[in-house]
């Protein structure tokens, strides 16, 4: 999938999540559940970090492009020394490690335990992180023609105020995990939703996507998960723009409006 089409189906999954937590009677306050829907659309791109083209290797410049080479380096040496004699051979890492659901635990893990352990302004870069990401994915024509200095911008004065009302008691920063010392343990969450749901958006692609790794298949450890050939599609076709978007668009409404017990 494109990169508009991948946060939007992040976005819709956790406005998803959102209504499962109201119908189990854990409803989210609102601000987790925007802040959770922005984070979640923003980490749908974060698979990409292993393709130079990606949208996510333009969102801050030459630091993510950087970043992006030496992921693809990383992935595709992880590729080289764990593959079965059945799996494909390869030029680069894209579609590897970065799209499996051992990364996406990992990621999401690993965000969780900074937020804990770095206090605010961890949060705020987490936050801000995101945000960028989210603007790219979500208003990605606007972001193309403007500066990256204004995403940025709008990036940090999101992060900034989305912190300071998630700070406020009963506003979420303790949701779902409410020990002391808890508070933004949950940011995790959409991380990892938001790399699961880019995996399976790109299983659903003619390449499929080897989410399973390192479970072997068959005779392959990096199997290209996906569904029968005939309905798989190209990245950028008429079923994406035309059907899967759309789609992700209402199904997010409807998630959302059950999530804030309106419908």
């Amino acid at each position: 999938m494109m990169g508009p089409a991948h946060s939007l189906s992040g976005a819709a999954a956790w406005l998803g999540v959102g209504a499962a937590a109201a119908a189990a009677d854990r409803t989210m306050p609102w601000p987790v559940l925007v802040a959770g829907a922005l984070i979640c659309a923003g980490a749908a791109l974060a698979p990409d970090l292993d393709h130079k083209s990606a949208t996510i290797s333009r969102a801050f410049g030459p630091v993510s492009k950087a970043m992006c080479g030496i992921v693809d380096k990383m992935s595709f040496a992880v590729y080289k020394a764990t593959k079965k004699p059945a799996d494909a051979r390869r030029t680069g890492g894209h579609r590897t490690l970065t799209h499996t659901w051992l990364w996406a635990v990992a990621i999401g893990g690993g965000a969780s335990a900074i937020a804990i352990l770095g206090g605010r302004w961890a949060v705020l870069a987490l936050l801000f992180i995101h945000m960028v990401l989210a603007v790219e994915g979500l208003l990605w024509r606007a972001a193309r023609v403007s500066s990256d200095v204004l995403v940025w911008l709008l990036g940090a004065t999101s992060a900034w105020i989305l912190a300071g009302v998630l700070d406020k008691p009963g506003n979420g920063s303790d949701w779902l995990f409410t020990g002391p010392g808890q508070e933004y343990l949950w940011l995790g969450l959409p991380i990892v939703l938001g790399a699961l749901v880019h995996d399976i958006g790109d299983a659903l692609t003619v390449s499929g996507c080897p989410i399973l790794w390192p479970i072997p298949v068959g005779r392959k450890r990096w199997y290209p998960i996906g569904p029968p050939k005939a309905l798989r599609f190209r990245a950028g076709s008429w079923v994406e723009l035309k059907v899967l978007m759309p789609l992700f668009m209402l199904l997010g409404g409807v998630g959302g409006a059950a999530a804030l017990n309106v419908i």
